[in-house]
This record gives C-alpha cells, sequence and structure tokens, in this order.
C-alpha cells in the first residue's frame, strides 16, 4: 500500500529504494537516518541493511526494493507520489537498471505525478541521457545553503517535464537564485531536538524571488522542535503553490 506523507507538498510516499549516506550539511540531522533506526528495531523489512556508520547508521544500508514497483499499479486513484523519501534515487549504490526500472513503472502510470528530489545532482545529470524521462515526473535537487547552487546548474541539464527546488532545510540566506527553467521552490525550515534555526528574511527573499520571476512558491515550515511547532504562515497567509500537474490538470 502507498504510505500516507505528512509531507505538505505531496499526498503519498513510495520507496522502492530505502538507505543513504550523509553527503552535506543539509543531512547532519536526516529523519529518514534516525526513523530508519527505528524502523530496523521494530523489525520491519526494509530496514534490515545497516549502512556505514561513518555516514549511515543501522537499518539505513542502501538497499533496492524490487517488489514495491508493483505498488503504484494497485493505487486505484490518482496520487501526487514522493518517490524514496528514504532514500536518494540517485546515490551512486542503485543500479542504472533500477533507476530505469522506477522510471518505467512512473511512464506506465500517467495518472499519477511522481516527485523525486535528489542531493547526487552529478550523478542525475551524467546519466541523464541514459533514462527515458517520463512527462509525470518532476525532478528537484535539494538547495539548503548557498555551496551548492551547482546542483541546480545540473538539474536544468536534465529533460524533465517540470524542475524544482526544495530548499529545506534552509540553512543560509540564497541570494540571486538562477531559476531559469525552475518550475516551482519549496522552503522550509529543519525540525528536531537540533534544529537549526531559519532567518525570516531568507524565505521572504526566496518568496519574492520566486514572484519575480514567475516560479511557483511553496513555504512548508518554520521548523523547531517538531515540524508544525511554529506554524507554517509567512506574512498571515500560507503559500502553497504548485506548478500544474498531468494528475490534476
Amino acid at each position: 500500500m502507498a504510505t500516507h506523507s505528512g509531507i505538505e507538498w505531496t499526498e503519498v510516499t513510495w520507496n522502492p529504494v530505502t538507505g543513504c549516506d550523509r553527503v552535506a550539511a543539509g543531512c547532519d540531522n536526516c529523519y529518514a537516518l534516525a526513523l530508519s533506526k527505528r524502523l530496523k528495531a521494530m523489525g520491519a523489512e526494509k530496514y534490515q541493511n545497516d549502512g556505514d556508520p561513518r555516514t549511515s547508521g543501522p537499518g539505513f544500508g542502501v538497499t533496492i526494493h524490487p517488489g514495491s514497483l508493483q505498488q503504484p499499479y494497485r493505487w486505484r486513484t490518482p496520487k501526487v507520489v514522493f518517490v524514496n523519501s528514504m532514500s536518494d534515487l540517485f546515490h551512486a549504490k542503485v543500479p542504472l537498471d533500477f533507476i530505469r526500472d522506477i522510471f518505467d513503472v512512473i511512464r506506465d502510470t500517467p495518472q499519477h505525478t511522481y516527485q523525486v528530489l535528489t542531493k547526487r545532482a552529478l550523478r542525475m545529470a551524467r546519466v541523464a541521457d541514459k533514462l527515458d524521462w517520463p512527462e509525470n515526473l518532476w525532478m528537484g535537487v535539494s538547495v539548503e545553503s548557498d555551496d551548492v547552487f551547482d546542483r541546480i546548474d545540473h538539474l536544468r541539464t536534465v529533460p524533465a517535464a517540470t524542475r524544482f527546488l526544495s530548499c529545506e532545510p534552509l540553512l543560509t540566506a540564497l541570494p540571486d537564485l538562477n531559476l531559469d527553467g525552475i518550475d516551482w521552490v519549496i522552503a522550509g525550515g529543519e525540525s528536531g531536538p537540533r534544529a537549526r534555526p531559519m532567518d525570516p528574511a531568507w524565505v521572504e527573499d526566496i518568496r519574492d524571488q520566486c514572484g519575480q520571476a514567475g516560479v511557483a512558491f511553496f513555504f512548508k515550515q518554520w521548523g523547531g522542535r517538531t515540524p508544525k511547532a511554529n506554524g507554517r504562515e509567512l506574512d498571515g497567509r500560507t503559500w502553497d503553490d504548485m506548478p500544474e500537474t498531468a494528475a490534476t490538470a
């Protein structure tokens, strides 16, 4: 079954791959790493492989799950689907053939809209011409700080029908974002017991840049000890803009 998601910008999560490794400051307080440890202790089948303790952890070793490929075919109504909320599809340990299998499922189920988010933008760009990109796939990169703008440049090179940025957890100001070829921007603060603070001015600037560029803007949360601790209003309102999708157009 699909896992209904508490993530405001999607409806369900689908995890044909689980596990990852920390590669950037945005990974320092990774929710998926902490959750995998709990799921392993609970005996969850997908989370029994351990990762390198220096970069990963219990239950968080990169693992492909071919049996999960059939799940979207069984969903009876159109859904917006976050692919691999518990991993990174373009991790070096995910075989290219398995990425192709996932793309095939996405193409075969055009009633759904799929969202893929990666920090491995360089690998994504390097293998893009070896993949057949479905129209109902949104491709995004994480842009949590001003030292990873190269991920946006890599994203622009892939032939995705819809491209987006996830500026969460937002750790620095992001001035002078180049939004050419970008359809959607998500921004949000970090949550959890070690959440790093986010300056409201950073979010306001991203929103204003999106407005000037005609790019849809979605503000997910202020963050804090829990995701909903400080709400998600910005200047007295919520910001829930999304690009048009094949499933909802």
